[in-house]
């Protein structure tokens, strides 16, 4: 007889949807922050690497720590992966790491800049000047664009009682007064100690959002900055299905592909949350990368399927996602079907062609999970299914899709 489905299958879906740093401490976040970028980080580049080989030395110096080190990095590698790659050498623990970044200094005429996060090594030019290019790590800030900027004014704007001021200035869309503020110098890198929200990602949550969130970002906030529960405007807006939020940062050249504290993509989240599938099929136009894993090893394609967002599903298939990914326990996202009885979903993969033999690393089948489950009636349907059933009309296997 087999042996029961996992049990810890049930934690692991519920896990996402109830996920809420809110609960820890900010030190336990932290270290859960660092575990995860551990667990994730590339294979550093060996010291007994060829030495002709393609690689790219950069002298990172960390203002923080009082630190400089030269390391060897992938230039076709992204900023992220570049960033995990020095937070796994640090000794010490850096406050609100995610927020961190690599900061490219004025140079040959070129403004300073902040790295975008999902962007190639590559695609930013190094100096022209002999020896090794050099990058700040430091938390990210606004670059000022001003020649003469009075910091001790600035830093007279960063009172806790003006930025609460220009949370409230955002929340009620008071755009003069937000533009006045930023004109004055304020940063709006940063987030509220009671919401946990930034300026931008509250933004991202409004109804009506657009010229607020372009006011934010050409007074300096950065697109990929996090707020305390580590996910950014993009984040935001796909958690709160915000259309018209989601295409403004997108045009305003927000990565389809930033990453929050776990390691999940705004894409995760939009199939997390389910509704209205336009941002989903918004963000896989804009060719974001599908195949994004949890700390249990769920894609997209599962959590579609745990909780019957068939829509979703149908795009994430269009757009190649792999039916036969397999997660911690190798259950495929047929065997997530049988488990939580979503027959709709099972009737979509079994049509694309979904293989029902695969076993998972209890080597059980999907309908085997369905008998376990209880799920007799989808266990019925997975047995009875032919390859001949495949790819015909979806209207013959059934009305129950919605």
């Amino acid at each position: 007889m087999p042996r029961s489905p996992t049990t810890s299958e049930d934690e692991m879906a519920q896990s996402i949807s109830d996920y809420s740093v809110e609960s820890e401490s900010d030190s336990s976040k932290e270290e859960t922050i660092y575990d995860t970028i551990r667990a994730t980080a590339g294979k550093p580049i060996s010291k007994m690497d060829d030495i002709q080989s393609d690689t790219l030395v950069i002298r990172i110096i960390i203002p923080d720590l009082q630190q400089t080190k030269c390391m060897r990095f992938n230039p076709d590698a992204t900023v992220w992966v570049a960033k995990q790659q020095i937070l796994c050498t640090l000794n010490y623990s850096l406050k609100d790491v995610l927020n961190y970044g690599l900061f490219q200094p004025a140079s040959n005429g070129r403004d300073g800049k902040f790295l975008d996060e999902e962007r190639l090594l590559k695609e930013y030019p190094q100096s022209n000047n002999k020896g090794v290019p050099s990058l700040e790590f430091c938390y990210k800030k606004r670059v000022y664009k001003q020649a003469n900027i009075d910091e001790k004014q600035v830093s007279k704007l960063h009172t806790k009682a003006n930025l609460r001021k220009f949370m409230d200035y955002v929340q009620h869309r008071a755009l003069e007064k937000i533009v006045k503020m930023l004109d004055r110098g304020l940063d709006p890198n940063y987030y509220d100690s009671d919401s946990g929200e930034t300026p931008l990602t509250l933004a991202a949550q409004l109804e009506v959002p657009v010229e607020v969130i372009k006011a934010l970002r050409n007074g300096g906030a950065h697109l990929d900055f996090r707020a305390k529960d580590g996910v950014t405007p993009l984040h935001k807006a796909a958690r709160a299905k915000n259309q018209t939020a989601l295409m403004t940062l997108l045009e305003l050249g927000a990565s389809t592909d930033y990453k929050d504290s776990r390691g999940l993509t705004a894409l995760y989240h939009t199939v997390l949350v389910g509704g209205d599938p336009y941002c989903c099929e918004l963000l896989l136009y804009e060719h974001a990368s599908i195949g994004c894993k949890d700390e249990n090893g769920w894609q997209e394609i599962h959590q579609a399927c745990r909780y019957g967002h068939v829509q979703h599903l149908e795009h994430l298939l269009f757009y190649g996602a792999d039916m036969g990914a397999q997660n911690a326990s190798g259950n495929t996202a047929l065997h997530v079907c049988a488990l939580y009885n979503q027959e709709s979903c099972a009737r979509v993969l079994l049509f694309r062609g979904a293989r029902k033999e695969v076993k998972n690393y209890n080597s059980q089948t999907p309908f085997q999970v369905a008998i376990i489950a209880g799920n007799f009636e989808l266990a019925e349907f997975i047995k009875n299914h032919k390859e001949t059933d495949v790819g015909e009309s979806s209207i013959k296997l059934g009305t129950s899709q919605s």
